[in-house]
């Protein structure tokens, strides 16, 4: 009788602990270095400007889309009943992928890169990550395809969606004229370049950073809660709709810019209009848990993936909130929109990857439950105080910053100068800096309780169920 693959499963899922801590000590070195600027050392790898794409690739790529392989892998092969479609490509995404993320650690700090949002990686590395994903696609979508189960389960949808747009925003994003070896020149230019980019950098956020994670809760929430879905049907309606919407809520990030001003009103609709299936998809992961609400005073599992849908409805509130164009007049820029971003990124991303990985890691050392469920409970209020400690500190000083840099004297003048503005937020940088501080020694907790649930543990041998004739 055939197994599942779990072996590839709990390679991602230590990745996806290990590169969480150094994503996130990368973060707050660079926290650091916003409120002590001395902190260089005058060393140029050691710069904010190189340190900075280092930690958001780093925390996206290294420790988020590892922890997508890994679920991804987990559910397709749980919620159809058979092994994985190749053993062998499986193992080629997890190598791979983890020479694209070293690639990224010595070419970053090093100064080379396109100078995209989420895209810096020059065009070698570019290509690696294009057949890294060929190869997840073929796996993912063979497993689907050779499935023994007729009903193709709503995770799998959220998942192979998040696999064919990545797909192809990465490819037209990525569309560059090789100069050398390290050095190539995006194929668009002026703001056809920045629509691009806007297009591609928005949908990071909503197809690898909402997308790929709400296949996490429609899985994992049900099976911690042992509770099913609250409903199905809106689950669905949930996946269409945010599909369909997402893919044009780019432009909001251009809002005053050379962008043509009805591109910029399309945006801002569409991210208005984001709110709708965001917060219904909220509400049926919340309510997946009605007559187990219980549990959460005894699980901290279940605590990081309920807290988790609470930041996702937060921060899909305030998203399309600050597209709309006179609130962007006041946030763009500022550390508004650093709050926003950590709050989804820290409160859903993290926390969502971070139960769900909880909830894998036991059943791949053989073992009921974590080496100590009191330290996954330490890691969960820890993390969460830093989260508030950050966030709070960065809608203060971004609210500061929008209204300082608008104040003007009666005489026409602007009533603060900049650096006055750079004072005034130096207190929140330190805050900052100590949220950021509080989040990393929660995942070094993670790390620490990882390690000891695996130590001396095999791999278990899932054997997949027979299946009882109808």
């Amino acid at each position: 009788m055939e197994n599942y693959n779990y072996r590839v499963v709990k390679q991602f899922a230590i990745a996806t602990v290990l590169w969480g801590v150094v994503g996130m000590l990368v973060g707050v070195v660079i926290a650091a270095q916003l409120a002590w600027p001395a902190l260089n050392f005058d060393i140029p790898w050691l710069t904010y400007g190189r340190l900075r794409p280092l930690h958001t690739n780093a925390v996206i790529f290294a420790f988020g889309v590892s922890g997508l392989f890994a679920t991804s892998y987990y559910v397709v092969q749980r919620t159809c009943q058979v092994r994985l479609f190749s053993d062998k490509l499986a193992s080629f995404t997890f190598w791979g992928w983890q020479a694209v993320i070293i690639s990224a650690v010595f070419t970053l700090p090093a100064g080379l890169t396109r100078g995209k949002e989420y895209a810096e990686l020059e065009w070698p590395i570019t290509l690696l990550i294009a057949v890294v994903w060929v190869a997840y696609a073929i796996t993912y979508f063979g497993t689907i395809i050779k499935r023994r189960v007729q009903h193709i389960y709503v995770a799998n949808w959220f998942f192979g969606g998040f696999i064919l747009a990545v797909t192809l925003l990465h490819v037209v994003n990525g569309m560059s004229m090789p100069a050398t070896l390290w050095k190539s020149y995006s194929m668009y230019t002026g703001v056809q370049d920045a629509m691009i980019q806007w297009w591609y950098g928005h949908n990071a956020v909503g197809f690898i950073l909402t997308a790929g994670y709400l296949g996490m809760v429609y899985y994992f929430i049900p099976k911690q809660a042992n509770r099913p879905v609250y409903s199905y049907r809106l689950s669905i309606v949930h996946f269409w709709a945010l599909i369909f919407t997402y893919m044009w809520a780019g432009p909001h990030h251009l809002h005053y810019t050379a962008l043509p001003d009805w591109t910029q009103s399309l945006g801002m609709v569409f991210s208005l209009i984001l709110l709708a299936p965001s917060w219904g998809g909220m509400i049926n992961g919340m309510m997946t848990l009605s007559g187990a609400w219980h549990k959460l005073r005894t699980d901290p599992i279940l605590k990081f993936m309920i807290v988790s849908l609470s930041f996702y409805g937060m921060a899909t509130f305030e998203g399309p909130m600050m597209s709309i164009k006179t609130v962007n007049a006041l946030s763009h820029y500022t550390d508004w929109g650093i709050a926003h971003v950590h709050g989804g990124a820290l409160g859903w991303v993290g926390f969502i990857t971070m139960g769900s990985i909880y909830y894998l890691l036991p059943r791949l050392a053989g073992r009921k439950e974590m080496w100590s469920m009191q330290l996954v409970d330490v890691h969960f209020w820890v993390a969460t105080i830093g989260i508030v400690l950050y966030i709070a500190a960065m809608w203060i000083a971004g609210v500061m910053q929008g209204l300082m840099w608008r104040a003007v004297n009666p005489d026409g003048t602007l009533t603060y100068t900049f650096v006055e503005g750079v004072k005034a937020t130096y207190p929140y940088y330190v805050v900052r800096f100590l949220g950021g501080t509080l989040y990393l020694s929660g995942m070094c907790v993670m790390a620490y309780n990882t390690w000891m649930t695996l130590r001396g543990q095999k791999t278990p041998e899932a054997r997949i169920p027979e299946l009882k004739a109808a």
